[in-house]
């Protein structure tokens, strides 16, 4: 269902109460060190701006459980947003009580406020409905722009939903929901998706999801050994979650009886470990030798992948192929980021979702060569999966 946007509120001389995702990296003398959140919500905050609205900015950063700590406060993000914006933006002493309603009262059209980080308070994982409301209080009309916490049902994300007649997606959540869907319900065929990462626990649903709808799934990253070993192939000493090998050898049964390719490596990048980056070489075929461990998938897995990849038209790319950290270990992962670019530049929809895979295409110089990089982690895995994220759900319908 489509919901409400940020362009169907009236917001002239109105006090928008915007969830954005300011949940950044921050360096040892607490600047920002990676700005892309920030930017991301620049077009929903100057949309308020420009209409001569007033933006009240609330997220959280890292995990304090609701104590107050000095290196997690979000003046770092507001100060970085004030230099984006080129404007000022105030820093509120908190996130509720008077002197932030105080500072919310003197606020003019055009001017925008950064709240105190939420999770300061434990009301907002608790989703506790007073703190809701007094978070409510600030606003006229409220905007989610916080794709990557949308699967959390906390204060500021569903909460706060309860006491505004309106409650809209900001363009960052847009665009998310846009892509996200149209891979889940109208995918243009084929529908290749490349699963990578360290354990097939935490993607059951997704794959048991994908394996309704995809044409190719393609295997790698650490999960891979478990569906190896599944099959009956010795995979050295290369990471294994053991109590998985069932669920395994019935996963690739249900892709078989459902017609879908499932592809695992036919080659690999081993070492003794992963520190032992000097020692790295190829294992040609699939079977890996005692006392070594796959690393990343080896050439021929690479060539066999992109051939996929480049015949789809529609392609989600959901954890790195190997340990892409070292430099040893990277080239799967970095190849397969090639292999999404080419394929977007002759007409496929291209998704990356998941933060190691963000970062991936990060690291590979390449973001901006695919039609869309998910800024959710656990959001884009939870959606794609067919879960209901409460973030979006409490949105008002269009």
């Amino acid at each position: 269902m489509a919901k409400l946007s940020i362009d169907d509120l009236d917001l002239k001389g109105k006090r928008v109460l915007m969830r954005v995702d300011f949940n950044v990296p921050l360096t040892a003398d607490l600047k920002v060190a990676d700005d892309t959140r920030i930017r991301a919500a620049l077009p929903s905050i100057k949309k308020v701006v420009d209409a001569g609205g007033m933006a009240i900015l609330m997220s959280h950063l890292g995990r304090p459980k609701g104590q107050v700590k000095e290196e997690m406060r979000l003046r770092p993000a507001a100060a970085r947003l004030s230099e984006l914006l080129g404007r000022e933006v105030k820093m509120a002493p908190d996130c509720v009580g008077p002197e932030v309603e105080a500072m919310v009262a003197a606020m003019k059209p055009g001017d925008v406020l950064m709240l105190e980080n939420l999770r300061f308070h434990k009301a907002e994982t608790d989703n506790d409905p007073e703190f809701a409301k007094q978070l409510a209080k600030l606003g006229d009309v409220y905007v989610n722009d916080a794709f990557g916490s949308a699967h959390r049902a906390h204060a500021s994300t569903e909460g706060v939903t309860k006491y505004f007649s309106k409650c809209a997606a900001g363009y960052l959540m847009q665009r998310e929901l846009l892509y996200l869907s149209k891979a889940l319900e109208s995918p243009a065929k084929p529908f290749v998706a490349i699963m990578g990462g360290a354990k097939i626990s935490d993607k059951i649903e997704l794959i048991e999801n994908f394996l309704g709808n995809v044409d190719s799934l393609l295997v790698g990253g650490a999960m891979a050994y478990t569906f190896l070993k599944a099959r009956g192939v010795a995979v050295g000493s290369s990471l294994v979650e053991a109590d998985k090998l069932d669920l395994a050898a019935q996963l690739l049964q249900r892709a078989q009886q459902r017609g879908v390719e499932l592809l695992l490596p036919v080659d690999h990048v081993a070492a003794p470990s992963a520190e032992a980056e000097a020692d790295a070489k190829v294992i040609d075929g699939e079977t890996i030798p005692e006392g070594l461990m796959g690393l990343d998938i080896g050439p021929k897995t690479i060539d066999q992948f992109k051939k996929k990849i480049l015949g789809a038209r529609t392609v989600v790319w959901n954890g790195p192929l190997g340990m892409f950290e070292k430099g040893a270990f990277a080239e799967g992962t970095m190849e397969i980021a090639k292999a999404l670019a080419d394929a977007t530049a002759r007409g496929a929809v291209t998704i990356v979702g998941g933060g190691d895979s963000a970062a991936a295409i990060a690291k590979a110089k390449l973001a901006d060569k695919v039609s869309h990089v998910s800024t959710g982690g656990g959001a884009s895995l939870e959606f794609l999966s067919g879960l209901k994220l409460p973030g979006v759900e409490a949105l008002t319908e269009a």
